[in-house]
């Protein structure tokens, strides 16, 4: 039986996940944490991408998360995320037509364009497009 230690996934929606993992990599603000049974308590934030959840039984369970923060108690990790789909419930045609709306706003220098809120929205939309590639790897 595999070391384990006990995982929430939530956001403001809904519990997406709970259960025992083996291991969890997330995207933090400083790059991807690797989080593992024994891993010391950590409070941290999360940048929109993949949370790749390893489970007892070694299945790998891939989730999008928009933001958020990840959480490390001796026996808990917590995930509280803004939003969190599974990597399997994505829509890839609307994340690319996200990125691709995003890169014209940035494209066309326009007064009226938020350049920080389309930046915002590209980098949500290849963090979704990088979920989906990821779980179809696996």
């Amino acid at each position: 039986m595999a070391i384990t230690v006990h995982c929430d996934i939530v956001s403001a929606e809904q519990e997406i996940f709970n259960g025992a993992v083996t291991s969890l990599v997330a995207a933090g603000d400083y790059g991807d944490l690797g989080i593992m049974p024994g891993h010391a308590p950590l409070l941290t934030t999360l940048q929109p991408g993949p949370v790749r959840v390893v489970k007892e039984n070694g299945d790998e369970e891939f989730i999008f998360v928009s933001g958020g923060f990840l959480e490390v108690q001796p026996h808990r990790v917590t995930v509280l995320a803004n939003t969190a789909i599974r990597a399997r419930d994505l829509d890839e045609e609307a994340a690319l037509k996200a990125k691709q709306h995003a890169q014209e706003l940035l494209a066309n220098q326009k007064p009226d364009v938020d350049y920080s809120r389309a930046t915002a929205e590209l980098a949500e939309a290849m963090a979704r497009l990088r979920t989906i590639q990821q779980f179809r790897h696996q």
